[in-house]
């Protein structure tokens, strides 16, 4: 029998995480994130073990399955009756000489391979055995549990600022406190915003977004038949569902699940002082960069492209929880402009309208529509829809100062963001003053990860000239 929903050992799926969980049924689609964290030594095995355990207990989805509802419910967490850590909790040891591009390759296989569904989705694994006696962690993660933001929030509960911390209070081994707030909370919220008179009429555009993209006169009637404020809203729809062309990239069409994986780092100080500079914020900066050297790979190979589609997350949240997802999958055309004054310029005035789109207010009822599709019209809508992307980006803010894991330093954090059907994912972490940054690519687009990762790099490098002034360069 399945657990209650309002007990305190379970909880229902929000919309939106029953939406990445149905499409996770295709390997293509999966929303598991990862990252690589290296260390300048191991960290201690059996205190590493006590941290993730009272983790466990402190964040419940740490300890919890998920259970399919039968008929039309969301899925539920619950706890696993037969949970053990050391289950999520694993050591490989690399042979001599390996190095850290043999831990990254080890990162890429631990991220694609699938989770056992019925077991909590997360798995922790040490890589020991790298030179001058370091070591690394593959941190791997159901995109259902968290989102980026959430994500670094539950880290709290096993990382330290000081190499010799003192252990936590002890917490009690017990079922976990009910959630905050009911189950249905979330969908009734994002609901009742929508004027009742509009509200049908939104629900029929969302469904067949692509038929009446392709048809003006039909958006215009129904746009005419709406109040003002929810035109508005809809006209937002058309903007980010209502897309039908395919990626833009004649160059990266091919797909797979074979997946590479490129690091590299920025100075995240002159990042913020040329974004000023240049009048915008480090994340325009970073997709500038990102677009900069897209132009590039394309103009070495002689084709000329103006522009490619990026989706890119918008963070929603509001509370301090660790657990959940509070973000908006967005969807934004950004230009390859080889002038990189003119390249940001227009970045961050695209970035501004599409985090201000009124869409992003709607995502947790439109999940709830499309939930009610059959799943395999389901995989199939989406497959279409993750085909007009050509990357996709994230910003995730970490800690300025040293963190510890178990007695370990860390010296680097470097994400392995979800491809989900695009070419590749360039998601960066900021921490102890640099952007890391890890390039995630499917290899049947693009087969030379390396030579994107220069080019990402240089571009980002050519922006950070641009904003710096002259007397700071010379030094």
């Amino acid at each position: 029998m399945s657990a209650d929903p309002n007990d305190g050992t379970s909880e229902r799926m929000s919309d939106v995480e029953a939406l990445m969980w149905s499409l996770d049924a295709d390997p293509v689609l999966s929303s598991t994130f990862a990252n690589i964290t290296f260390f300048d030594i191991a960290p201690d095995p059996e205190r590493l073990r006590r941290r993730l355990w009272r983790a466990t207990r402190v964040v419940p989805r740490l300890r919890r399955r998920v259970v399919d509802s039968f008929g039309p419910g969301t899925p539920v967490w619950e706890d696993d009756p037969t949970f053990d850590l050391d289950t999520h909790l694993r050591w490989v040891e690399l042979p001599a000489g390996a190095t850290d591009a043999d831990a990254r390759a080890l990162a890429v296989q631990i991220a694609a391979t699938p989770f056992d569904r019925t077991r909590p989705l997360w798995e922790f694994t040490v890589i020991d055995g790298l030179p001058d006696g370091r070591a690394a962690m593959v941190q791997k993660m159901h995109h259902t549990i968290t989102d980026g933001k959430g994500g670094i929030r539950m880290s709290v509960e096993f990382i330290d600022a000081e190499r010799d911390a003192p252990e936590p209070p002890q917490v009690g081994d017990g079922p976990p406190p009910a959630p905050a707030r009911p189950p249905w909370a979330g969908a009734v919220d994002a609901v009742s915003g929508i004027p009742r008179r509009g509200a049908d009429v939104v629900r029929r555009l969302a469904g067949t977004a692509t038929d009446w993209a392709r048809d003006p006169l039909q958006v215009a009637s129904l746009l005419a038949a709406l109040p003002a404020e929810t035109a508005a809203t809809t006209r937002s729809l058309v903007r980010q569902l209502g897309v039908v062309d395919s990626h833009r990239s004649p160059l990266w069409s091919g797909r797979s699940l074979d997946r590479g994986l490129e690091t590299f780092e920025v100075s995240l100080a002159d990042a913020k002082a040329a974004a000023t500079a240049l009048g915008g914020s480090v994340n325009d900066l970073f997709v500038a960069a990102a677009a900069g050297g897209s132009g590039s790979y394309h103009r070495r190979e002689g084709v000329g492209v103006a522009e490619l589609r990026m989706s890119m997350p918008v963070s929603t949240r509001t509370d301090r929880s660790p657990g959940g997802n509070a973000f908006t999958p967005t969807r934004v055309l950004v230009p390859l402009t080889e002038d990189p004054a003119t390249r940001f310029a227009e970045v961050h005035e695209r970035l501004a309208v599409t985090k201000t789109e009124r869409a992003m207010g709607l995502t947790t009822s439109l999940a709830g529509l499309v939930n009610l599709l059959p799943q395999p019209m389901l995989v199939r809508l989406a497959r279409q829809q993750v085909l007009t992307v050509d990357f996709a980006t994230s910003n995730v803010r970490a800690a300025p100062f040293d963190l510890f894991i178990a007695g370990a330093l860390i010296t680097g954090n470097y994400p392995l963001g979800p491809i989900a059907g695009t070419a590749w994912n360039l998601t960066t972490m900021s921490y102890r003053g640099d952007l890391d940054l890890g390039l995630h690519v499917d290899l049947a687009a693009i087969p030379r990860p390396e030579q994107l990762r220069d080019d990402i790099a240089a571009s980002f490098a050519e922006l950070i000239a641009l904003g710096t002034p002259k007397r700071r360069r010379r030094r």
